[in-house]
């Protein structure tokens, strides 16, 4: 196996690479270049995304989001003048693009949050149980599915074929109409054996004919067409899917070929797990409602939705609204020397997964088992985010035990990533309470892991090494 050193050069083809990552609140489209020989990451575009409400439900705005990453591939057309080599979509899963029989859009599609589907839910259980749903998928349930969202629409828009969003930026800039396989995990439509599940397909009332194809991460879904394609920059171009769903993503970017070590993708939600080579569904696996979502070079995500920087967050939204503007940085700096009580917040209590008032939800709960309550005034801010804190890190150190007994796996190392790996306080208290070296490695490691898959793909060897390379910490991970 080649060492990331090796890795760049090796690479003959030194063409740019473009990622694009789509947000629920803001998209990005990044470049990678070899410049003197080394790898250079820049974000060339990012624009808001948001919602918008018609007379239908809550929809995503496939217009917008399609002019502006068309603004930042040609951004990156005029900067790149070595050419582009491939293009990489990744982003959030569930929510897709329904494709009418010219292949266009049949209406802007749904967002997660529409509550269509707390009705769907409950009648699709009524035709297939959740336990068997689980029994079949492996994965969580969560009525934002795409099976549940699905079963949502009308009979007629059933039949037609559909998309899930990165593998439709794809499908509009030449590629085929595929679903990569990080992003199929996710649909609960996936069974086990890694194909489209039949007997959730008949329940759910949709057609083989309107699935689409599944690839797996790294698949080469043909040219660049279009307008684009006119562009010099943009000649013989490969739209490459990566893994498609940006959790994924961000764990391609872990660059340590090794097995002996666990993750937390922190963010509004913490997701702690690991990855395994084989699903993991036993009864403890259901029991506790950890995952089996499909990762980079044929890996499973094995993890546990855990509450996460959403507490602080909303908090924060709290205090702002009654007039004091808290920084986090300065916030996180004010809670360093707060003494630890011996007492923690249940993080994954429901009713603090809820908007608004988070302080008083809070107390709330400790009121409710006889603790004593923190106060509410902003000035006293630095007290409650340090119990927030702590409080966090104990909840990661209990889920990662649950992980080595449900897999019997051993862990020297536990990598953070994404925004909530930023806050260098979360992260000493989370070495502390698991017992791990904890490295971070970045809030927008989705597009290192999303070019790392398109090296694999174009160069060979694992992702893992490209992500190496382009962390630049080639010394920690020899080969």
């Amino acid at each position: 196996m080649k060492s990331p050193a090796s890795l760049l050069v090796a690479v003959q083809d030194r063409r740019a690479l473009v990622a694009i990552d789509l947000g629920a609140e803001s998209c990005r489209v990044s470049l990678l270049r070899w410049l003197d020989y080394k790898p250079r990451i820049e974000l060339i575009h990012r624009f808001p995304n948001q919602t918008i409400e018609t007379a239908t439900g809550l929809h995503w705005n496939l217009d917008a989001i399609l002019a502006g990453l068309h603004t930042g591939l040609r951004q990156c057309a005029s900067i790149a003048n070595e050419g582009i080599r491939s293009i990489a979509v990744d982003g959030w899963a569930v929510d897709y693009v329904r494709l009418d029989g010219e292949g266009n859009p049949a209406d802007n599609p749904f967002c997660y949050r529409d509550e269509r589907t707390i009705a769907a839910e409950t009648a699709l259980q009524e035709r297939i149980s959740a336990a068997r749903m689980r029994e079949l998928t492996g994965i969580q349930l969560l009525r934002i599915n795409t099976a549940y969202q699905l079963f949502a629409d009308d009979a007629e828009l059933r039949t037609l074929p559909w998309l899930n969003l990165p593998e439709y930026i794809l499908h509009t800039l030449g590629g085929r109409a595929v679903s990569e396989r990080t992003n199929a995990s996710h649909t609960q439509l996936l069974g086990l054996d890694g194909d489209w599940n039949d007997e959730i397909l008949s329940a759910v009332e949709v057609p083989s004919s309107a699935m689409p194809e599944l690839v797996n991460p790294g698949a080469d879904l043909g040219e660049l067409t279009g307008p684009l394609a006119n562009l010099p920059a943009f000649t013989n171009t490969r739209l490459i899917a990566p893994c498609c769903h940006d959790t994924a993503s961000a764990i391609a970017a872990v660059p340590d070929p090794a097995g002996d070590w666990a993750y937390i993708s922190s963010g509004t939600w913490s997701l702690v797990g690991t990855l395994l080579r084989e699903p993991n569904n036993s009864q403890r696996a259901r029991q506790e409602n950890f995952t089996n979502l499909a990762g980079a070079d044929g890996s499973i995500c094995f993890h546990k939705n855990v509450n996460g920087m959403w507490l602080l967050r909303q908090c924060m939204e709290t205090w702002a609204a009654e007039g004091a503007r808290v920084e986090i940085a300065s916030l996180i700096a004010a809670s360093e020397n707060i003494p630890a009580l011996s007492y923690h917040l249940d993080v994954d209590d429901p009713d603090l997964l809820l908007a608004s008032r988070m302080p008083q939800r809070i107390n709330a709960q400790l009121h409710r088992r006889n603790l004593p309550e923190f106060s509410t005034d902003p000035a006293d801010a630095p007290e409650l985010a340090a119990f927030i804190f702590r409080s966090l890190a104990v909840r990661y150190a209990e889920v990662l035990r649950g992980v080595t007994e449900i897999t019997g796996k051993q862990f020297r190392r536990l990598y953070i990533m994404g925004g909530g790996s930023q806050n260098d306080l979360l992260n000493r208290l989370t070495a502390a309470a698991t017992g791990l070296t904890v490295a971070a490695i970045g809030a927008e490691c989705s597009t290192t892991g999303n070019f790392a898959v398109q090296l694999s793909s174009l160069e060979g060897n694992q992702p893992n090494k490209w992500a190496a390379l382009l962390s630049q910490d080639t010394e920690n991970y020899p080969a």
